[in-house]
C-alpha cells in the first residue's frame, strides 16, 4: 500500500485528487493539508511514503514544505503538483529534493503512475514537464548551453559504463527492480550503482541526476546531444 499525504489549499482540488487516488486499490490517502506547514506536521505524524504537494499555497508553500520534509523525514518522498505557468519553481523544488513533478491539468492516470514510480524508489517527470525543461535548458543561448553542457559532461564522465547505463534508465523513471530486470542484474547491485551515481554527480536525488543526463547529452533530445 502506498500511503499519501495530500496538500493543496483548494478544497475542491483536494477532493478531486482524493477521488482519483482512492480509485487505485494500492493507494491510501492518510491525510490532507491546506498548506505546507500542516503538510509537514502530517508527514511527521503519519509517516507516509509520499507527500503530494501543490507548489503554491498560502503561508508555507510547497517548495518550503519540500525542503522541510526531505530534511526531517527522509523516508517520505515528495511529488510536486505544478502547472505550465510555474516552470520557475521546478529548479527550486529540485534543489529541495523533490522526487517527482506532475501536471495538475494532466491525465489522472499519469498522476497515479508517477506515484507508483516514486514509491518504488524511482523518479518521475511528467512528459510535458520534461519536454519543457529540455526546451528551457536549450533556450539560454549557445554560450550558456555549451558552458552548462560542458560542466554536466565533466560530471557524467566520472561514471563507469555500467553507471551510465543505469543513469539512462533512471531518466526513464524506472525503479531499481525495473532497472535490474532491464540490465539482467540483481536489484542490490542497482542500488549500489545508484548511490555511486548520485555521489559522483553530486546530485541530491534521481531527478537531479536525470536533468544532468539531459544537460550532458547522454539522453537523446538533451540540449548538449548535438554538441557531442
Amino acid at each position: 500500500m502506498i500511503r499519501i499525504v495530500l496538500a493543496d489549499d483548494e478544497t475542491m482540488v483536494r477532493a478531486g485528487m482524493r477521488a482519483i487516488l482512492s480509485a487505485d486499490a494500492a493507494i491510501d490517502v492518510v491525510g490532507e493539508a491546506a498548506d505546507g506547514a500542516e503538510a509537514v506536521e502530517l508527514v511527521g505524524e503519519r509517516s507516509p511514503d509520499i507527500a503530494l504537494l501543490d507548489v503554491q499555497m498560502p503561508g508555507t508553500d510547497g517548495l518550503e514544505a519540500t525542503a522541510a520534509i526531505t530534511a526531517r523525514f527522509p523516508g517520505t518522498a515528495v511529488v510536486i503538483l505544478t502547472t505550465f505557468s510555474e516552470d520557475a519553481y521546478i529548479a527550486r523544488a529540485l534543489s529541495g529534493g523533490a522526487s517527482g513533478f506532475v501536471l495538475k491539468t494532466g491525465d489522472p492516470r499519469e498522476l497515479v503512475s508517477g506515484l507508483h514510480a516514486v514509491a518504488k524508489g524511482g523518479a518521475y517527470l511528467s512528459p510535458e514537464i520534461a519536454r519543457r525543461l529540455i526546451t528551457e535548458l536549450g533556450a539560454t543561448g549557445t554560450a550558456g548551453r555549451m558552458s552548462r553542457g560542458g560542466a554536466a559532461r565533466e560530471r557524467v564522465d566520472r561514471l563507469s559504463a555500467r553507471e551510465r547505463d543505469v543513469l539512462v534508465l533512471i531518466t526513464e523513471g524506472l525503479s531499481n527492480d525495473e532497472i535490474a530486470a532491464r540490465l539482467g542484474i540483481v536489484p542490490g547491485t542497482v542500488k549500489v550503482h545508484v548511490g555511486s551515481i548520485l555521489a559522483r554527480l553530486d546530485a541530491r536525488n534521481r531527478v537531479q541526476a536525470a536533468i544532468l543526463a539531459y544537460e550532458a547529452g547522454l539522453v537523446a533530445g538533451g540540449p548538449s546531444s548535438s554538441e557531442r
